[in-house]
């Protein structure tokens, strides 16, 4: 094998999965500087109060470039390297993608609501005030824009573009079947080291969150979208932190609509990291994937692993 040949594919025109993966990390972070670290310097040097400030703003700011700059970056990614069309990260918005994406919806919603009612009615809880009124509308509505920029873009980096790409690659060595269950447990792992650095984070929430990301991935697999995965990515976060004002992953969001205290055991609950990090939390993971599975059979019929996950439909070159 010849040393060109080890870095490129001669049969698809684009580079082989360990090139493809650097260079398209390479052009998020290239993307990242110019949307979000360009951005704030620009704004210091003027002195605007809004990098200083803290609070749902600032964050909002930051999360929506970030957002923009992962959306950008995957498009030239699967435009220059990938040779993939940008749709084909699981983003065919048509009408099955939208029924797929509002059962993810609700299912985010039902999750996190039976994770709020099993520790209330175990004592594992205390509602310490439940918020009305316009500051909170306005919080609200704030978090569900940021949560829906999260859901979006890592959702589209970690599924969409790693999972895809991971593969892709290994579908020569192990299969198609083989190949998407490795993408799939690689690019979980990678979403829980992603997490490994926030608030309260220990190894227990790291393994707890690349369970999560197994559970956000089966959408993905079974039906080669992303609608399901987003969906559901949206509102467990929203329901976690906005709605019963549990930690998210970690961080401490502010107004919710409900406040509550924590007091049952931090192997139970997650303790500062909030559900994810807790058996509670691994339990509604788990009903999350039964509840995935058996929406794909009812909509669709039948149980397998979408081969487009790990068949690319290049573009012309």
């Amino acid at each position: 094998m010849s040393l060109r040949s080890t870095v490129w594919s001669s049969k698809e025109g684009r580079p082989r999965t360990p090139i493809r993966v650097i260079a398209g990390v390479v052009i998020l972070v290239l993307v990242s500087v110019l949307f979000t670290i360009a951005p704030f310097f620009v704004l210091s040097v003027l002195d605007v109060a809004l990098v200083t400030g803290a609070g749902t703003g600032t964050m909002l700011l930051s999360t929506g470039l970030s957002g923009i700059a992962s959306v950008v970056g995957v498009w030239l990614a699967g435009r220059y390297v990938d040779r993939r069309r940008f749709a084909d990260f699981g983003l065919r918005l048509d009408r099955e993608w939208w029924i797929d994406c509002g059962f993810g919806l609700a299912l985010g919603g039902l999750l996190m609501s039976a994770i709020f009612l099993v520790q209330l009615a175990f004592g594992w809880i205390t509602v310490t005030a439940v918020f009305a009124g316009e500051a909170l509308l306005s919080a609200v509505m704030g978090s569900l824009l940021l949560f829906l920029i999260v859901g979006i873009y890592e959702e589209l980096l970690v599924r969409g573009y790693l999972l895809t790409n991971l593969a892709e690659g290994a579908r020569g060595t192990l299969g198609i079947a083989g190949a998407i269950v490795f993408g799939t447990l690689v690019s979980s792992a990678a979403f829980g080291a992603f997490h490994a650095s926030n608030p309260n984070a220990t190894l227990v929430s790291t393994v707890s969150i690349s369970l999560a990301g197994v559970m956000l991935a089966l959408g993905y697999m079974l039906t080669g979208e992303l609608a399901i995965p987003i969906g559901l990515h949206v509102t467990w976060n929203l329901f976690q932190g906005t709605v019963y004002g549990f930690p998210v992953s970690g961080l401490e969001l502010g107004p919710s609509i409900v406040a509550v205290e924590t007091e049952g055991p931090r192997v139970i609950t997650g303790g500062g990291f909030g559900p994810e990090a807790g058996l509670v939390g691994v339990a509604a993971m788990v009903a999350g994937s039964v509840a995935t599975v058996a929406w794909v059979r009812h909509r669709y019929g039948t149980i397998r692993l979408e081969t487009d996950v790990a068949r690319p439909d290049l573009r012309d070159r």
